[in-house]
């Protein structure tokens, strides 16, 4: 028997991407139409943004606990979070989670490994960008990693919160993302990028990126299904 996946999801469009690849690609390891038994519990996302908003990490956390707890309560074996920003707000629960937590930044940095890569950019929110959830994850893994300007980060967050959350998928967003990756890459030598938001990846991948692009949302759902699986 396989485990029991819990998903504390934030955003309706990443936490969807992930419960449908961990669905659509379970059959990979289990057998044709076959996946792990998987929940997913969201507070409002509302809830979430005002507690964002005025940086109250530690209400952030305690959304997430009490989606760890209802996941737990129900049968879970471990849990995930597709979200990449809220996971700054995982040292203050740390220590009360009721289950063990698959680490979105860990899988991304072994990943990166893996591949052989050694400079990443780092693209997400600007809360995500600004915050320590990738940064020593990578540096302990030996990995460089560079981040946008200041002014690359506001419009990325805009672009975010105003469109990808929402299902808003436009040409021209597909481009400014694709203009930001060219000039990681060539001026700060990047030769990856993190799809460091959970919806990016539903507009960018490595078809369309001027990098191979390191897919946060579809990475996490990989190793939770290989967690699952015993793999």
């Amino acid at each position: 028997m396989s485990q029991h996946i819990g998903i504390v999801a934030c955003s309706a469009e990443g936490a969807a991407l992930c419960y449908k690849t961990i669905c659509i690609e379970g059959g990979q390891l289990l057998g044709a139409h076959a996946h792990p038994e998987v929940s997913i519990h969201t507070n409002s996302f509302g809830e979430y943004m005002q507690r964002i908003y005025r940086s109250d990490w530690p209400g952030v956390a305690e959304l997430m606990l009490s989606s760890a707890n209802k996941l737990k309560s129900i049968g879970a074996d471990f849990l995930i979070c597709p979200d990449n920003t809220i996971h700054q707000a995982l040292p203050f629960i740390d220590s009360r989670l009721p289950l063990p937590w698959l680490h979105i930044a860990d899988v991304v940095a072994d990943e990166a490994i893996k591949r052989g890569f050694k400079r990443l950019g780092l693209t997400g929110t600007r809360w995500l960008v600004d915050s320590a959830v990738y940064p020593p994850r990578l540096e302990s893994r030996g990995l460089e990693f560079a981040r946008p300007s200041s002014d690359e980060r506001d419009a990325i967050n805009r672009l975010i919160m105003d469109e990808l959350v929402r299902g808003v998928f436009s040409a021209k967003t597909v481009a400014y993302f694709q203009t930001l990756i060219g000039r990681l890459k060539q001026d700060e030598r990047c030769d990856a990028v993190i799809l460091g938001c959970t919806e990016i990846p539903l507009i960018i991948n490595d078809a369309n990126s001027p990098l191979p692009a390191l897919d946060s949302t579809r990475l996490l759902a990989r190793a939770a299904l290989r967690r699952a699986a015993a793999l």
